[in-house]
C-alpha cells in the first residue's frame, strides 16, 4: 500500500467512526451526489480528463469501482516530513441505507424547495471529499473544492442534486450549472447555509450560518425581533463575503454596519462578540448584537 492509499484508508476508517468530524473547525468536506438510478464509476480516463480541465493537474493514485482518488498536484500543504498534495476521493455509487439528513437540516433547505422529493426518489449516492487539505491558504481550498464540484457534474450527467454534509445546503444539478456566481464568490454562495428559526412562544427569530468553519473562519449569529428576517439574512450574507475576501479581520468588541429600512446604514451600528453557538452544531460564530432589535441577554 502506498503512502496516499495509507493515508486514505487511515482517514476514511476515522470519518465513519466518527461523524461529529464534520463539525469540526478544517473537518474534511463532504459532498453528496444524489442519484434516481444506480450509475457506473465513469471510466478513468473521463474522470482524469474532467479533474484536468476543472482542478488542475492531478495524479489519480487509485482507481476502482468502489474508489477513484486523486492527488492535486496544484496545491501543496507542509508537513513535518515534507510537501503533500491535497486529495480529493470519490466512491462508486451506492444505494442510501443508513444515511439521511436530520429533520432541522432538511427545513433549511431554501434554496431547493424540492427536496423531499428528490430524497423521495434519489435512493443512491455518490460521496466526494477532500483528505489534507486544511492545512492550505482558506481560499486555494474554497476554489479548490468548487472546481472539484463542477468536474463532478461533468463526471456524473445523471447527478439529480448536490448536498453539501458541513452546512445542510442543497441545489439541483441544473441550479447549480445555470447560476452565474463570480469565482470568488461561489463557496460561499453554494456551501454556506444561512439558516432561519423563530423562537417558539415568542417573538423571537434567529438567523445564523453553516459551513464557515471548514475554511477556519467563524460562522453568524443574530438573534433579534422586530426586523424582516429577510433583510437580516441579506446583511449575513454580505458579511460572509465581508469575512471570506478579507479573513475576517472582525475582533470581539468592533462594531458593523447596521440596516435601516431593510438597507445596510453606516449610522446604525451593530456589536460583534465571539461566542459559542446558540444552536447545534456546537461551534464558534459571532454574535451581532442588533440594538433595540437584539434579543436576549449578552
Amino acid at each position: 500500500m502506498g503512502f496516499f492509499e495509507k493515508i486514505f484508508s487511515n482517514k476514511t476508517q476515522k470519518i465513519k467512526q466518527n461523524n461529529s468530524l464534520v463539525q469540526q473547525m478544517g473537518t474534511v468536506f463532504i459532498m453528496h451526489l444524489l442519484f434516481e438510478e444506480k450509475c457506473d464509476m465513469p471510466a478513468k480516463e473521463l474522470m482524469c480528463g474532467s479533474m484536468d480541465k476543472h482542478v488542475g493537474e492531478n495524479e489519480c493514485f487509485g482507481y476502482s469501482d468502489s474508489t477513484a482518488s486523486f492527488a492535486v498536484k496544484k496545491y501543496s500543504t507542509q508537513f513535518k516530513d515534507g510537501a503533500v498534495p491535497p486529495m480529493l476521493m470519490i466512491t462508486g455509487c451506492t444505494e442510501i441505507t443508513d444515511w439521511h439528513p436530520d429533520t432541522i437540516t432538511m427545513s433549511q433547505m431554501w434554496d431547493c424547495p424540492e427536496s423531499d422529493e428528490i430524497f423521495e426518489k434519489c435512493r443512491y449516492q455518490v460521496v466526494a471529499t477532500d483528505m489534507l487539505a486544511a492545512g492550505l491558504d482558506y481560499k486555494d481550498r474554497a476554489d479548490m473544492l468548487m472546481d472539484f464540484m463542477e468536474a463532478l457534474l461533468e463526471m456524473f450527467p445523471t447527478c439529480r442534486a448536490v448536498m453539501f454534509e458541513t452546512s445542510g445546503k442543497m441545489f439541483t444539478r441544473e441550479n447549480i450549472l445555470n447560476k452565474e456566481i463570480y469565482r470568488e464568490d461561489r463557496f460561499v454562495f453554494f456551501a454556506v447555509n444561512v439558516r432561519f428559526f423563530r423562537i417558539e412562544g415568542t417573538e423571537d427569530m434567529m438567523v445564523d450560518t453553516l459551513g464557515m468553519s471548514t475554511l477556519f473562519l467563524p460562522d453568524l449569529q443574530y438573534h433579534f425581533h422586530g426586523m424582516d428576517q429577510n433583510a437580516v439574512v441579506d446583511h449575513a450574507y454580505s458579511m460572509l463575503s465581508y469575512i471570506y475576501a478579507n479573513n475576517c479581520p472582525i475582533k470581539s468588541g468592533e462594531t458593523i454596519d447596521g440596516i435601516r429600512d431593510g438597507r445596510i446604514c453606516r449610522d446604525v451600528q451593530w456589536r460583534c462578540q465571539y461566542e459559542n453557538a446558540l444552536i447545534q452544531p456546537s461551534r464558534q460564530v459571532i454574535d451581532i448584537n442588533m440594538g433595540e432589535y437584539a434579543s436576549g441577554r449578552r
